[in-house]
């Protein structure tokens, strides 16, 4: 017959000298008048020892008494912990904060003090710094060809710790190419080669190479690819292109015929009839 002892102030020190003493007398009631906690009902089996007492409905204590979760070997299975370091940010509103950036840039002079201050405060009340917004408007106004904003929005960026990715590079770059930059634009390539030697991809070179076609600087254009082939960057066919004429422009002619023979692609695919076709590719100096 299992003994039951219900208490409305139990002490634990007295409640394991209960269990131990007390496995062999019929149902005892005990009352203490210290240490009070919630109102315990405890039940004891004479066949069992004291480790196997329930405790229920204890309010002290609510995980006593639950199943334990063990796997296949008999191991405790641990619960998981969910850490809550980072917040998860909501990615629907990037877009209407680069709007509203996109907008206020547009409404102020051409100033650097009053476009540094807008954005500042565009950023003073965000607990973390916004770049996917920064980067959306950096986009919207490549696309609008505001090319102005974009060098100041970029270089705002770049003073803050932040976006120093090839995309922005790139984009700051070409906006230095369309505003005439030609200067600005070569202290960039230099810093981004120093910092970045053995990681410029292939889309900054070609971007380089670009510039200075555009600007008809070929001694440039030379300089950049005898980097890209130090780096053992392979050049894609518009690059070639703007070397070996480069090359040409230099009177280079053996140096123009190197550079064919080594990147000329001798086979094209053209759309005949419907149909894919691989066709050779005319010389180079019909071109």
């Amino acid at each position: 017959m299992p003994i039951t002892v219900e208490s409305s102030s139990v002490s634990p020190l007295l409640l394991s000298r209960t269990c131990l003493t007390q496995t062999k007398s019929e149902a005892t009631r005990v009352f203490l008048s210290g240490n009070k906690f919630l109102t315990t009902s405890i039940t004891i089996s004479r066949k069992t020892s004291c480790t196997s007492c329930r405790f229920v409905q204890s309010k002290s204590s609510p995980n006593v008494g639950r199943p334990v979760e063990k796997d296949k070997k008999g191991n405790k299975i641990k619960g998981k912990v969910e850490h809550h370091l980072w917040k998860r940010r909501n990615s629907a509103q990037s877009g209407q904060k680069a709007l509203t950036l996109v907008r206020t840039i547009c409404e102020l002079p051409n100033e650097k003090e009053s476009v540094y201050g807008a954005l500042d405060k565009w950023t003073a009340w965000e607990t973390e710094f916004p770049l996917v917004a920064a980067a959306k408007a950096l986009n919207i106004l490549r696309k609008r060809g505001q090319w102005v904003r974009v060098i100041q929005l970029a270089k705002w960026m770049l003073s803050k710790g932040q976006g120093a990715t090839m995309g922005t590079y790139d984009t700051l770059l070409l906006a230095f190419d369309m505003d005439q930059r030609i200067d600005e634009a070569e202290s960039l390539w230099n810093m981004i080669i120093h910092a970045h030697m053995r990681s410029v991809s292939k889309r900054l070179f070609s971007r380089m190479i670009s510039l200075y076609d555009h600007h008809n600087l070929s001694e440039k254009i030379v300089e950049i690819f005898a980097d890209m082939e130090e780096l053992r960057i392979k050049p894609d066919e518009d690059t070639v292109r703007k070397v070996t004429n480069a090359f040409r422009k230099l009177g280079q002619e053996e140096k123009r015929k190197s550079v064919i023979k080594r990147y000329g692609l001798k086979w094209k695919y053209i759309h005949f009839n419907g149909e894919r076709v691989r066709v050779r590719r005319q010389a180079w100096e019909e071109n």
